[in-house]
């Protein structure tokens, strides 16, 4: 098995190139890097559509298939990092982290499919661990502002109080932006595969189910709608929260493993903020019943066809204007184990339209600190901030347009 750290021809293959959000990588990578030293390429399927997309420029074109593993091993020994955007991740992309793992090649993802990244951990672990494959699921809007907004509001408590956060509340604000074919595609495979499996669905409903160690103290996710006091409103249901904060479990168990994590106790959890009065706790009501609503005829074979009639198609999205013009600002709250007076606020703001703006500049941003920051781990199954974090919190900020900072 090789390692990443030997010299490969390219730093960083983005994977997927043609697609909704592979296009918005490229871009992104061709106006800040084309002309760096970061060495990358772009691949996919189909030839005629790379050299579309390239339109000329200096850009080296690959190609290979999602399900030919030897064309996904000379693919990726060429790379130090491949940065995939090709989903649903179940369907699609299970070779390529197999191929990562056994030839030492770093990967990150964009997959919010938990039962899917619990299938890796369990297959490549040991793998990845041993070629020296660093794998970093859930590199976009699920999870880097949940997962960096937690490594950095831990930070922040160690350095001015010394302690760490034992309970870390994670609060949506405000959004703008468009929704994705490849999203909803991905989502849709999510309920199809669980009506076929139901230990998918058990699986999902796990709040530890990305940790191999002993469950903490947080329970199941909250869908219904509650007055929070610390924020002074009512909160509904997040659509990302059974993502996200699994990943974030996963990191303190990760950082627990070299001293660095948030403690057995420590308490997580995320929801949006809506408003105060009758207003809010309307506007928190509808949140919740749209989202139950969106679940259930997902969920039912015969209205999950006609729901698809209604989503947006693979490979499409919102406008460049809709992209340009979204933006995401998220609110957590830390609080102190002893002094409700040294509690720390953090402020996590996006200034491109989350899911696919500010995403396309998060996982490029991952995939060139796997390529060329020091890592402070091996080989293995990782998540962002446990693999990338201090690089990240450098980068985002710099590059990405994505802030962290204490209010």
């Amino acid at each position: 098995m090789e390692s990443a750290s030997l010299e490969r021809q390219y730093d960083i293959i983005v994977w997927g190139a043609t697609g909704f959000t592979g296009r918005l990588v490229t871009e992104y990578m061709a106006t800040r890097y084309l002309d760096s030293n970061v060495r990358w390429a772009i691949a996919g399927r189909n030839s005629s559509k790379l050299e579309s997309l390239v339109a000329g420029r200096n850009i080296p074109m690959l190609t290979a298939d999602s399900h030919d593993p030897a064309s996904l091993a000379a693919l990726v020994k060429q790379t130090k990092v491949i940065l995939t955007t090709v989903g649903p991740y179940a369907r699609y992309g299970s070779e390529l982290v197999a191929a990562c793992s056994e030839q030492g090649t770093h990967y990150c993802d964009l997959t919010g499919e938990v039962h899917w990244m619990r299938k890796m951990i369990d297959e490549h672990q040991t793998t990845a661990a041993a070629s020296g494959a660093v794998i970093v699921h859930t590199c976009g809007f699920d999870s880097i502002p949940s997962d960096m907004g937690v490594y950095f509001l831990q930070k922040q408590m160690q350095e001015e109080h010394g302690v760490i956060a034992q309970q870390i509340k994670y609060r949506t604000r405000a959004f703008k932006g468009g929704f994705s074919g490849g999203t909803a595609d991905s989502m849709i495979a999510m309920m199809e595969a669980a009506q076929k499996d139901p230990s998918i669905r058990r699986i999902a409903g796990n709040p530890y189910s990305l940790n191999d160690g002993p469950p903490g103290r947080d329970g199941g996710d909250r869908f219904g709608v509650y007055f929070d006091e610390d924020f002074g409103a009512w909160v509904g249901p997040f659509v990302m929260a059974g993502v996200n904060t699994r990943v974030v479990r996963r990191s303190n168990e990760l950082l627990s493993a070299r001293s660095a994590g948030y403690g057995e106790n420590f308490r997580y959890d995320e929801g949006s903020v809506v408003g105060e009065g009758a207003k809010g706790f309307l506007g928190a009501t509808a949140m919740s019943v749209g989202t139950g609503a969106f679940v259930g005829l997902a969920a039912i074979p015969l209205t999950r066809k006609g729901l698809q009639k209604f989503l947006p198609k693979p490979g499409e999205g919102p406008t460049a204007e809709q992209i340009e013009n979204g933006f995401f600002t998220v609110e957590l709250l830390g609080k102190h184990p002893s002094d409700s007076s040294k509690d720390i606020r953090v402020r996590v703001h996006g200034d491109r339209d989350p899911g696919y703006g500010s995403t396309s500049k998060m996982i490029a941003e991952s995939a060139i600190a796997l390529a060329q920051e020091e890592l402070p781990v091996g080989g293995g199954i990782w998540t962002p901030a446990s693999a990338i974090g201090d690089a990240l919190l450098a980068r985002l900020p710099a590059n990405a347009g994505v802030t962290f900072e204490v209010i």
